[in-house]
């Protein structure tokens, strides 16, 4: 047996990302360039492409492309692909860039050139429809929608060649992997079966849980973490990082658990971005993913389980990866341990639910924890985190009652 195939009619990966001589002659010319400035969750599209996470993508998506994923979640070759992947540009910029020239695009915050493509398509979007179909709302609280709406008003396509992965390599050294090095890693420990685990949280005892569920069915767990931006209240990926470590060395067997993280924005589209998440996992060698309660959800958007029901809504070969749905899973008293609405037949009375926000409610307002949440490691590393905000706040609310800003 071998490990699943990247997504896509070739099967293989398509890393977009330049090496070498062609690497640095690309960053020369790019310099040229019209410079067309992305916002984060492009730059990190763009970096997905890069390490071959998005294939087989090519570069940014045209009209057709568009429309056939928010209408059928497909490409217009056939591929499955559940959420569009765009630039968007000025009305005033567009104007400037004619059809097959070729402009560098620049993360808008750190001022980088991250990738050049050459501009073949030019054109505007229903916003709103892209709402109603990828999210199934055009609320603008949706953090989803609101990122659609705050777009500008035409869409940039074509092919893209990237020259860096920002800081994403440096700064989370420790599990930064692209998808050609995890499917070494996978054939390193000789797994053929990867169940992934995604997370944009610290993990509690019901994570733990879900974990230790797909091991008994697979080869291995592979925690891949998001780290690129979140929304506010969010937990920042370090800290995650040494939760996740904590918990890894102290309560699961060696040799059973590889920890990843990777670029991308969490769009909170539920159903749709668990279908995404499914893809680009294929890419990184998983032949599962973890489907739990509300994945990738936000907010009431989303029923409970509709992440898990819209794999039954999409083709058949639509994916290699399947989907590992659990059901909602709590420590039970009665049942004296970890336990699911699937096997414990007792009350709610009897059971602590767990959630990510409870964690982050309970342990920013100065509460305890119950043993039964969270390890112990893991709560001292988060009750730090907290600490450290509420002395940070403590410092400026004092610099403004004293008029000291010499150390902002």
């Amino acid at each position: 047996m071998a490990l699943v195939p990247p997504h896509g009619k070739d099967r293989v990966l398509k890393p977009l990302l330049l090496e070498g001589n062609a690497l640095a002659e690309e960053k020369a010319r790019a310099q040229g360039m019209l410079k067309v400035p992305m916002t984060s969750r492009e730059t990190c599209d763009c970096i997905m492409m890069g390490i071959g996470a998005f294939t087989p993508l090519p570069g940014f998506m045209g009209y057709e492309d568009w429309k056939n994923v928010c209408d059928a979640m497909k490409l217009t070759d056939g591929t499955f692909w559940p959420i569009p992947i765009t630039l968007s540009a000025t009305t005033e910029l567009a104007e400037t860039i004619p059809l097959g020239s070729e402009v560098a695009l620049q993360d808008s915050e750190s001022g980088e050139i991250i990738a050049t493509m050459k501009v073949e398509e030019k054109y505007s979007i229903d916003k709103v429809h892209e709402c109603k179909t990828v999210f199934t709302t055009d609320d603008p609280e949706h953090p989803g929608v609101a990122k659609v709406m705050a777009q500008a008003d035409v869409n940039l396509a074509g092919p893209i060649k990237v020259l860096s992965e920002s800081y994403f390599p440096e700064e989370f050294k420790a599990i930064y992997i692209r998808p050609a090095e995890s499917r070494k890693k996978f054939e390193e420990l000789g797994w053929t079966t990867v169940a992934a685990f995604h997370t944009r949280n610290p993990m509690h005892r019901s994570h733990e849980y879900l974990c230790k569920i797909a091991i008994e069915v697979s080869d291995g767990i592979f925690i891949h973490q998001i780290v690129g931006k979140l929304k506010a209240g969010d937990i920042p990926a370090d800290v995650r990082q040494d939760c996740i470590d904590v918990l890894v060395d102290n309560y699961f067997r060696e040799g059973t658990v590889v920890q990843g993280g990777y670029p991308m924005e969490m769009r909170y589209g539920g159903p749709r971005e668990a279908l995404l998440h499914a893809v680009f996992r294929q890419n990184f060698g998983c032949s599962h993913l973890i489907v739990g309660r509300d994945h990738a959800g936000v907010g009431s958007y989303y029923g409970p389980f509709d992440a898990q029901k819209i794999f039954h809504e999409i083709p058949a070969d639509a994916l290699v990866l399947k989907p590992l749905p659990i059901d909602w899973t709590f420590h039970c008293y009665k049942c004296g341990g970890m336990a699911s609405m699937k096997t414990c037949p007792h009350g709610k009375d009897d059971r602590l639910l767990l959630s990510g926000t409870m964690v982050r409610k309970t342990l920013s307002e100065g509460g305890e924890l119950p043993a039964e949440f969270s390890r112990p490691e893991v709560v001292k590393i988060l009750k730090e985190y907290y600490q450290g905000l509420e002395e940070k706040v403590e410092i400026k609310l004092h610099k403004f009652a004293t008029g000291d800003d010499s150390k902002k």
